[in-house]
């Protein structure tokens, strides 16, 4: 088992072609503190949310908006979500990842893009206005995805920060984008519901092991590279609990880039769908990835194909 080490925060001073959150290039693991913030907007910045879902926000890492969409948007949503389940044509994409042995649909990746009414979803007021006040800054979409869940055979997704990979394997410089779970299907604790650490995005845990070349292609299945060892996140979920998200559809998970997550398997007949959208902020645009590889696919990580989230004016979706 890797040693775990804790280290003081690094200096603010540091210059800026040191990569502060350095990960997969130490033999031991470590916990380091956050060197962002986590809401950059400030509290005289008039808010999209009541101010106390804010502050849960920023001390646990996430929060769970009931209700945001209506039951006649939610079947709007389900209703393609089931023909994309059961058109045989989109196997052949390269966006289209299926559970490990075996041929059921995982999740379709880019739906920001590839389909009309999830592009039109990623940028309805309801989402986009509260990542822009969180990350006080023009957005765009980072990654998009369907994610399945199926019963019976759903697989799980091991403990992770998704910023440690987005910074390493895509060159996401620093912790000021989020994420946005918007549940299609009820999540309950049995179903393999997203769970979470309260409190771990304000540390960072640097994992050991080296990033293998299109780590992608298994990663997205099964990860086990750029994964917390068995002391950090003991640590963690001894400070913080572990919390599952649980609700009705039409809800939205909010959670912060960094804070550390992961979900069982779902043995139940109930699947666990929902869509899933990256917000990042325009300031914090991808480089070159902190590792030694060739950056991920763009389908996975949006690096040539940029878009602002526009500002709707007021308009809402139809769907």
């Amino acid at each position: 088992m890797s040693e775990l080490i804790f280290e003081p925060a690094l200096d603010d001073l540091v210059a800026s072609e040191v990569d502060v959150y350095a990960s997969r290039n130490e033999n031991n693991a470590k916990l380091i503190d956050r060197q962002d913030p986590i809401v950059y907007a400030s509290k005289e910045q008039p808010s999209p949310l009541d101010r106390s879902l804010i502050d849960t926000y920023n001390e646990q890492g996430f929060v769970v908006l009931d209700g945001v969409f209506s039951p006649d948007e939610v079947a709007t949503f389900q209703q393609e979500l089931e023909c994309l389940r059961t058109d045989s044509k989109i196997q052949k994409f390269d966006e289209v990842v299926n559970e490990p042995n075996s041929n059921d649909l995982r999740s379709i990746f880019r739906v920001h893009e590839s389909n009309p009414l999830f592009k039109a979803l990623a940028v309805d007021e309801r989402l986009a206005d509260l990542a822009r006040y969180l990350l006080d800054d023009e957005v765009y979409i980072h990654q998009s995805r369907l994610n399945y869940k199926p019963g019976f055979r759903g697989k799980e997704f091991y403990w992770h920060s998704d910023f440690e990979t987005w910074h390493v394997e895509d060159g996401m410089p620093r912790m000021r984008a989020l994420s946005m779970s918007i549940t299609l299907t009820e999540n309950f604790d049995c179903n393999g519901s997203l769970m979470l650490i309260p409190g771990s995005h304000k540390k960072y845990v640097v994992c050991v092991g080296e990033t293998p070349e299109k780590h992608y292609l298994a990663s997205l299945k099964k990860q086990e590279h750029g994964v917390p060892s068995d002391a950090c996140l003991k640590t963690l979920a001894a400070q913080g609990g572990i919390v599952s998200a649980i609700g009705k559809p039409g809800s939205v998970i909010v959670f912060d880039c960094n804070v550390m997550h992961g979900s069982n398997g779902n043995i139940t007949p109930f699947p666990r769908s929902n869509v899933f959208f990256v917000y990042n902020a325009l300031s914090n645009k991808v480089v070159n990835p902190f590792c030694a590889q060739a950056p991920r696919p763009e389908y996975i990580c949006s690096r040539e194909s940029i878009h602002l989230v526009p500002r709707s004016h007021g308009e809402k979706l139809n769907a």
